[in-house]
């Protein structure tokens, strides 16, 4: 029997995440900062509103001009329509959503929507290399 590989196993517990009422250059900072492409923005109960990817912020540039940035709040600049998961779901599936869409990471949520964890494309590098090196052990060399 193969093994199963499922999302919960691999996710990111520990992310950046961001409130929608932040001030959107407070944010950039942060992404900077913790050098990550984007960030999951939630409510106080930890529900998922929205995600702020460097792209949305990229908004600050086309919106404004060469003397005069354009300013407000995070949730004036996020993406809403998040791309959520369970945890329960499985890595190929995963992989196969990757490849369906273009965003980087997917965020891991509860029947509730109160947000889990995130995987990102990387994550699933990580585990291209960890299932290689498992099936290198598994062979046994042809004499």
């Amino acid at each position: 029997m193969s093994e199963i590989y499922k999302v919960e196993d691999y996710m990111d517990k520990t992310f950046l995440t961001l409130s929608a009422d932040m001030d959107v250059y407070q944010a950039v900072d942060l992404l900077l900062e913790k050098v990550q492409t984007s960030a999951v923005v939630i409510d106080e109960n930890k529900k998922v509103v929205g995600i702020l990817s460097e792209k949305d912020c990229l908004k600050l540039l086309t919106g404004g001009s060469y003397f005069q940035l354009p300013g407000g709040k995070v949730k004036n600049f996020m993406t809403t329509d998040v791309f959520c998961v369970p945890p329960y779901t499985d890595i190929f599936q995963l992989a196969d959503m990757f490849m369906k869409h273009y965003f980087r990471r997917i965020v891991i949520t509860d029947p509730k929507n109160r947000v889990l964890g995130q995987i990102t494309r990387r994550d699933l590098l990580r585990i291209i290399k960890e299932l290689h090196k498992k099936s290198e052990t598994k062979i046994a060399p042809i004499m």
